[in-house]
């Protein structure tokens, strides 16, 4: 799973390049359906908020429900190909961006990170949508 090269990441020269290594320029999809993966929170499996007021244990919560839906599908976090991260206050960057490239080490999907007012529920965070290609 995510051995085959079903995404090609890529920074080409005539742009900056990305000022965190956990993500890419652009990426493009070679092979396998999309999978779009819906926003996910810092719920574990029963539903309980993992570490209200803590931006890092919520991004590390999401990113597992996000690694648990990829291995449902026979993906893996290698597959994802672009996450969008909506976090409801861009002092949490630096907290999520350490949490973030230990699931991106190399070769990281497109990204964007957007500032909110609020999200579903008070308590949240953070939430991350993805899309990946899979087998």
């Amino acid at each position: 799973m995510g051995q085959e090269t079903r995404k090609v990441a890529m920074n080409p020269p005539q742009v900056a390049p990305p000022i965190r290594p956990y993500y890419s320029n652009c990426v493009k999809v070679t092979a396998g359906p999309l999978l779009f993966i819906s926003g996910q929170v810092g719920f574990d499996r029963e539903g309980r908020l993992v570490g209200k007021g803590d931006a890092r244990a919520q991004t590390a919560q999401a990113l597992e429900n996000i690694k648990a839906i990829l291995q449902a599908n026979g993906a893996s976090m290698d597959d994802v190909v672009k996450v969008t991260v909506f976090v409801t206050d861009m002092r949490h960057f630096d907290d999520i961006a350490e949490v973030r490239v230990a699931y991106f080490p190399k070769n990281g999907p497109a990204s964007a990170i957007v500032e909110v007012s609020k999200l579903a529920l008070p308590d949240l965070l953070i939430e991350i949508e993805a899309v990946a290609a899979v087998p």
